[in-house]
């Protein structure tokens, strides 16, 4: 059977979106809290109920995917689309808030689809293609997000919700209808379903660590950016104009680089060198800081830690066989987890910018670890063939 790739492009559409969706206010958070009348805070409530959720729901999905791959994927398209057609309807704060509710809880649906959706559409030897080109999706919705809102700006809020609601729909239509027959790849192995069976893997435990620190620097980076450089004169422009320059780098990367690695295999030792290039990259920020130190690190931090999602995802998937789902849905868990705890420690130091950069690069070091442990646990034995993906060696 042949790679169908309709799906894949249903899927990226879907995913973009949802993370379009979820960022809509980041660039214009105090515009929107003028358009609204509530607080700056009160906005941030519309970004940050996305990671609550997902650590809650997160599990949860990947089984229901797992069990209902194709219906559990468009339902989650279907209230992306939904959720969108709410945010404008009123032009009030409760139906933005019911829709951002309403994408949040799509969120793990279609984020935790993004191996199984491969494993079912495409061969074996086009699996890294595609799930390289479905991350790069996720991360293209945040360069979206960041685009759509510094053009329309906090004067056309109306505006800008109406275009995102118009694309949501039309990316929900795309993937229902190349979800509308089954793929039929995917070979099941029950020796190897279920969260017990997964989180027993102790080299599934290990890629968990190392999507908990990697997730954790880059959303502690996005949120607080701005805040840690202000002092050494970097404004609120500037830094978003370096996020969005690490997110775009991001894309790259994960859209190009993953495919290479996975001939080569040798994708762990390009996750090593990213840990210690970000390390390496907040201990610049720590002691050098400013626009040029920023650029440059920044850029690098994109193209190589972003790039570590697809991988991880990868591997990940040929670990696990049919449990894809619910592994996925574990590590994004705990992306998410590390997010809101490093964001949060981070916080706190944001008045010594120098120490929060340090604690970075330490949160970004602590991976190394896991990912020695991650090879010593034997990543490439467990690799299917491309010819025979059913030929998996028992755990």
């Amino acid at each position: 059977m042949r790679s169908r790739w309709l799906p894949i492009a249903g899927y990226a559409v879907v995913s973009s979106a949802n993370q379009m969706l979820w960022l809509t206010y980041a660039p214009i958070t105090t515009g929107a809290a003028h358009h609204y009348y509530v607080s700056v805070s009160t906005v941030g409530w519309l970004a940050e109920v996305f990671p609550l959720l997902y650590v809650v729901l997160a599990l949860p999905s990947g089984a229901l995917l797992d069990r209902w791959f194709r219906p559990g994927l468009a339902a989650g398209a279907v209230l992306t689309a939904a959720g969108a057609v709410i945010r404008p309807l009123s032009g009030g704060f409760g139906a933005v808030l019911i829709g951002q509710i309403l994408i949040a809880l799509a969120q793990p649906l279609v984020l935790n689809a993004v191996t199984k959706l491969a494993g079912e559409y495409l061969r074996p030897a086009d699996r890294s293609t595609g799930i390289s080109a479905s991350s790069a999706s996720i991360f293209a919705g945040m360069v979206l997000a960041l685009l759509l809102g510094a053009v329309l700006g906090e004067h056309r809020i109306a505006l800008l919700l109406d275009i995102q609601a118009g694309y949501a729909v039309l990316a929900a239509g795309l993937l229902c209808f190349a979800l509308r027959r089954p793929g039929g790849h995917f070979v099941a192995d029950s020796n190897n379903s279920g969260l017990r069976a997964v989180w027993t893997d102790r080299y599934v435990r290990r890629l968990v660590v190392m999507v908990f620190a990697g997730f954790g620097v880059f959303v502690a980076l996005t949120t607080w950016l701005q805040a840690l450089l202000e002092p050494a004169g970097v404004s609120e422009s500037t830094a978003g104009v370096l996020l969005l320059v690490m997110v775009v780098a991001g894309v790259a990367g994960s859209a190009v680089l993953p495919p290479v690695l996975a001939r080569r295999r040798i994708e762990l030792r390009f996750i090593a060198g990213s840990v210690v290039a970000a390390a390496a990259g907040c201990v610049v920020l720590a002691v050098a800081p400013g626009l040029v130190t920023g650029l440059v690190v920044v850029a690098v931090i994109g193209v190589l830690l972003l790039t570590d999602l697809p991988v991880l995802l990868e591997l990940t998937a040929h670990r696990v066989g049919a449990a894809a789902g619910t592994a996925t849905g574990l590590l994004w868990m705990s992306g998410n987890a590390g997010g809101l705890l490093v964001a949060a420690a981070v916080q706190g130091l944001v008045p010594h910018p120098a120490a929060a950069f340090w604690l970075l690069a330490v949160v970004a070091v602590a991976a190394l670890p896991a990912i020695r442990g991650a090879r010593s646990a034997g990543a490439y034995p467990d690799r299917p063939s491309p010819d025979r993906p059913e030929l998996r060696p028992p755990h």
